[in-house]
């Protein structure tokens, strides 16, 4: 709440005025980007995998290889929905219930990252599959990575739970980091593409949110700048080392060969 004391100039009201209006300003950008998070993931989930697997039913699609890849859907889809939930609360200002749910949402993390790379290991080591073209146990390292990050993000979005702006964009980015198996799965390239595809967008949006931020706020954040770095770094990093010796010995012991 601002006041306004009878012993200020003109020049000086004036100018808590406008920082005023300044304040409102970023956290009505603030809100856009964040809305727009709270959206846009649900949404593209459901269209990446619309055909899939939540509405599989009403296509000619392979069967489910195991019964485990229910488990890992359903954990990932709560996921979501915990995500667009949360930021819903912030909005309807009711952060008490936030910041309990965020106690459960610990627990939830910890549950994507195992039920994730039980699911993986299943479907890449055990089963072998991949997308055409590609060995199996190199792109296991996709899978991985993506919990690798997912725990920097989400551990460093706890650690800065008491300021908001840390909060929110490393939670933002926990998202992104779960985009790239959406658009994979969203054909509007040629497959020779669909890498650059499904990892580029995210990359591109986790740029163009930094930007947008930067630009509203005037002012670089460098928390979460040094988290879009290690988002958009890590893609050339991980397709390169997933196709190494070392990578691909590890995951032949992981795998008992």
């Amino acid at each position: 709440m601002y006041t306004f004391s009878f012993d200020l100039s003109r020049d000086e009201v004036e100018e808590k005025c406008m920082a005023v209006n300044e304040n409102l300003l970023k956290r009505g950008a603030d809100r856009k980007l964040y809305l727009a998070a709270a959206i846009g993931f649900p949404l593209l989930v459901l269209i990446g995998y619309f055909r899939t697997y939540y509405f599989r039913t009403f296509f000619d699609v392979k069967p489910l290889a195991t019964s485990f890849v229910h488990v890992h859907a359903v954990v990932m889809t709560v996921w979501v929905i915990y995500f667009s939930s949360q930021i819903a609360l912030i909005r309807s200002r009711n952060v008490k219930l936030h910041m309990s749910m965020g106690l459960a949402g610990i627990a939830l993390a910890a549950i994507v990252v195992v039920v994730g790379m039980v699911a993986a290991y299943d479907a890449h080591l055990i089963r072998g599959t991949a997308p055409a073209g590609i060995d199996p146990r190199s792109f296991f390292l996709i899978p991985v990575s993506d919990m690798l990050l997912f725990i920097i993000f989400f551990s460093g979005a706890i650690y800065y739970r008491k300021r908001p702006t840390e909060h929110k964009s490393l939670m933002l980015l926990t998202a992104l980091n779960f985009l790239p198996a959406a658009f994979g799965r969203i054909p509007v390239v040629p497959p020779k593409f669909m890498i650059l595809w499904a990892f580029g967008m995210p990359s591109l949006l986790a740029i163009v949110s930094l930007v947008w931020h930067t630009w509203k706020h005037r002012k670089l954040n460098v928390v979460f700048a040094l988290g879009v770095l290690l988002l958009v770094a890590s893609n050339p990093l991980r397709i390169w080392f997933a196709g190494t010796e070392t990578w691909l010995n590890f995951t032949a012991w992981l795998a008992g060969k």
